[in-house]
């Protein structure tokens, strides 16, 4: 009955059962009882400092949600659809421990400033796995590239053999992707880090609060300084499922390749058994079904993104119901990211590197045939030239099924008399590879010297927390 409800005293009949279990949110947003317990805390105990409420109704109010708390965590906390959310739950539950006390704790504040501070300390508290799992990723990563130091791969554009390549320099690609994702983490951490209880329910309240000091209970850097603003946007949200979504794009391709590595024409890795699985009729298939679920589960994180986008997109200020459909995807895109994150740094941990075929595959396709330019620029032949010379080289090679260092040194002088004998040495996987040593490039020194700038930082980073 609306009598029931909190809300209750403007309603003189029940709410329609069909329209309780359509409009709570209490099946999803439990999750967040940690939070919601912690800000009524912190928001119950500055009630009492600033005397808004007697000292001993906080005392009464903390050990009441601190004993919910205990009851919620040993599961023996029956959630109501009825109560609709999270926030109600709790407060009732207290009501009825504690008797009127509880009913003091609103004082001051609405739900919809309630889930705003909810959503903040839940996401900040997520981020921080979705970090320590995107470190372990590019942990992963940097213990691939050490291992296969020296093994050379075909790198390519338009996946046709473009440059040899060094393996290692293909994984910490992939580790500065990695290490961007998780500097965007750290910035929507950042701009989320305000405290937004407070606002009420769009104008502030007219008792005297103290929101700095809610705010340093709380581990919150600042306060939000608009109350309209504080509980109509999400844009933090958004913007921690904007990132999400470009990390599992990089995600996404990164398993495109393992997959088309892992295949038999490929056959560049081998994925650990644990993370792969066979076929119902097939007995000899091995499929590498984890990249390929990563790979579709990006759609899913792209879906939420957009759907929170376009809830958003047309709210006039300040709160409305609409906003309630922001946690299932934020919820879905954390559960997906954090999933995804964790089953990849242990896959690529686990990858067995098969280097001869990958030496074998960057000896194919002409892989050379820029070094063989270079070659000809350094003896003072215009590029556009060299360009054309090795063109003309790599057709004929084409014709008579030859590789460019098993044309004879007269073949050679036939495309240019500036090729000398050093053509050959010039050429080789090794010299084209240990060549590009710039920074940035793919020579061996340089990528060791990467992997121990990427390893030193991470120390860093792990001392200074």
């Amino acid at each position: 009955m609306s009598k029931d409800k909190l809300w209750g005293g403007r309603f003189s009949q029940p709410t329609d059962a069909f329209v309780e279990e359509f409009t709570a949110s209490i099946d999803f947003d439990k999750r967040m009882y940690r939070q919601d317990i912690r800000g009524s805390i912190a928001h119950a105990r500055m009630l009492g400092r600033q005397g808004i409420i007697p000292l001993a109704d906080v005392e009464a109010i903390v050990d009441g949600l601190q004993k919910i708390l205990a009851q919620i965590e040993a599961g023996e906390f029956d959630f109501s659809v009825s109560l609709e959310d999270i926030h109600m739950n709790i407060e009732a539950r207290l009501s009825t421990a504690i008797g009127e006390t509880g009913k003091r704790l609103h004082t001051g504040r609405s739900r919809n400033d309630q889930v705003a501070v909810d959503i903040r300390l839940y996401l900040k508290e997520e981020i921080g796995e979705v970090i320590n799992y995107l470190d372990r990723l590019t942990g992963s990563l940097l213990f691939q590239a050490e291992e296969n130091l020296g093994v050379i791969m075909p790198g390519y554009t338009h996946l046709q053999v473009a440059q040899p390549i060094l393996f290692s320099h293909h994984m910490l690609a992939y580790v500065e992707m990695f290490r961007r994702d998780l500097g965007r983490m750290e910035d929507c951490r950042k701009r989320m880090d305000a405290l937004p209880l407070g606002a009420g329910a769009l104008a502030g309240t007219t008792f005297p609060i103290d929101r700095e000091y809610v705010a340093e209970q709380l581990g919150f850097a600042d306060v939000t300084r608009n109350s309209l603003d504080s509980v109509s946007d999400r844009d933090f949200a958004l913007e921690f499922m904007s990132a999400s979504s470009i990390l599992m794009m990089h995600l996404s391709r990164f398993s495109e390749e393992l997959i088309l590595w892992s295949s038999s024409e490929f056959n560049f890795i081998e994925l650990s058994d644990s993370f792969c699985t066979g076929s119902s009729i097939m007995p000899q298939k091995k499929n590498p079904d984890v990249p390929e679920l990563v790979r579709g589960k990006t759609g899913r994180v792209y879906g939420n993104l957009m759907a929170l986008l376009t809830v958003m997109k047309a709210l006039p200020l300040a709160y409305n119901k609409d906003m309630q459909e922001d946690k299932e995807p934020l919820f879905d895109t954390l559960d997906t990211v954090k999933g995804s994150l964790k089953i990849f740094a242990d896959m690529i941990r686990e990858m067995k590197v098969n280097a001869p075929v990958m030496l074998e595959a960057a000896a194919r396709g002409f892989s050379n045939a820029t070094d063989v330019a270079d070659y000809l620029v350094r003896t003072g032949m215009p590029f556009r030239e060299a360009h054309e010379v090795v063109g003309k080289s790599v057709r004929y090679c084409v014709e008579q099924g030859k590789r460019l260092e098993e044309l004879s040194h007269d073949e050679w002088r036939s495309f240019s008399e500036s090729i000398g004998k050093d053509i050959y040495d010039a050429i080789t996987l090794e010299a084209c590879v240990n060549a590009r040593r710039a920074t940035g490039g793919t020579a061996g020194e340089r990528v060791k010297a990467e992997i121990g700038r990427l390893k030193a930082d991470k120390q860093r980073t792990a001392g200074s927390e």
